[in-house]
């Protein structure tokens, strides 16, 4: 009996001792992968506590200002129904929708599955999910783009195949696209018709992501509780407002999007009937406002109430997101960047709010790289 009891204290010593080396492994690695980022995740000196004619999001309505996390829960309910009326109201949430697989391959070391899924009440869609070999539950991703196949690395697009290069990391990946509307060059979502939207088209990209969250939470090997949201430029604008109206998505990357109005820049247009400028067809001619092809429908009306996007970029708040600035997303963008941070402030929270920045519209490798690091850190 003393002997089985020494082996049985010698094993639990063991396990302990395994348990620690473990631990100790994947805190090293947190830290040199926070040694990598945290430079992108503090302002420079130049913009640091400067908050432009952005209209603070820690300020009620009336006035009032936002003095606690209470206060903020308040604040943030009242900036979400605000932009839910603007916007419109979402048709309940498909939370039974599922994905339907329809073939797969083995690619590397992940598998690559064709599905189907639900995504809005009256809209199926086709789209790809990429599984790492791995036993344990994993942490996952959605990327968002104008079609699936390019976030998979198909196609001739470099540094835009995110959904391939997080899958080969130990990442589960659904990649989604607006194809049949990019190919019809309406580009967006329209509820319930093109011809009768009554929600922001941009809304709409947003509640069909949140159906999409629900989808991939019931497949086996995701951690539900890890899961974030990306995408460029297009899908940029589509992850941020899937990402600060849902908050379940656990983290997000925008790829410069244009965070915040800006009509001195053609990409950041906000202003288009596929965004937040719908109006029923026929749509004003695509490209920069003028007195001749003016704005249209909520944007104009935005605008003029003097709206503009860092009060979503606060309901992200206290969650983690990462913009990977490029042409459209210069560095001056940490000016509306520091209202988040502040509220991140109240609610006791620090380094939750980031920006790398790179000349080109286009990812780079290393600006890639940056993305592959945020997911690795608050993820995984």
């Amino acid at each position: 009996m003393r002997t089985t009891n020494i082996i049985i204290c010698f094993l639990l010593l063991a396990f302990s001792l395994s348990s620690c080396v473990l631990k100790t492994s994947d805190e090293l690695k947190k830290n040199e992968i926070w040694d990598k980022l945290k430079v992108y995740f503090s302002p420079p000196i130049e913009y640091r506590n400067v908050y432009g004619n952005y209209r603070s999001p820690l300020l009620f309505a009336n006035g009032k200002k936002v003095e606690s996390a209470r206060d903020w829960q308040k604040r943030r309910d009242e900036i979400l129904s605000d932009w839910t009326k603007k916007m419109g109201e979402w048709p309940p949430l498909l939370e039974k929708s599922e994905l339907e697989f329809l073939d797969s391959i083995k690619r590397e070391n992940f598998k690559q599955f064709k599905i189907r899924l639900r995504w809005m009440p009256n809209e199926n869609t086709e789209g790809y999910l990429l599984i790492p070999e791995n036993k344990e539950k994993m942490p996952a991703v959605i990327t968002v783009y104008y079609e699936p196949e390019t976030s998979i690395g198909y196609g001739n697009k470099p540094f835009r195949d995110y959904a391939y290069q997080l899958a080969k990391r130990g990442f589960v990946t659904l990649s989604l696209g607006t194809a049949k509307a990019t190919q019809a060059k309406i580009y967006s979502l329209f509820y319930p018709s093109v011809e009768n939207a009554t929600i922001a088209p941009l809304s709409t990209l947003a509640y069909a992501a949140a159906n999409a969250w629900y989808a991939l939470a019931k497949i086996e090997k995701v951690d539900t509780a890890r899961i974030g949201i990306m995408g460029h430029s297009f899908g940029g604008k589509w992850a941020m407002f899937a990402s600060c109206l849902f908050d379940k998505f656990t983290c997000a990357v925008w790829s410069d999007p244009g965070i915040v109005f800006d009509e001195s820049r053609e990409s950041v247009n906000y202003w288009e009937p596929y965004y937040l400028g719908y109006q029923t067809p026929p749509w004003r001619k695509r490209g920069v406002i003028t007195e001749e092809n003016p704005a249209t429908g909520l944007y104009v009306e935005l605008r003029k109430e003097g709206y503009d996007l860092h009060e979503l970029h606060a309901l992200m708040a206290p969650r983690s997101f990462l913009v990977s600035g490029g042409s459209e997303d210069p560095i001056e963008r940490w000016v509306p960047l520091n209202h988040t941070i502040a509220v991140n402030k109240v609610l006791g929270y620090k380094d939750r709010v980031g920006m790398t920045n790179r000349p080109t519209h286009s990812g780079t490798l290393e600006s890639n790289e940056q993305i592959y690091l945020f997911f690795e850190y608050f993820l995984k």
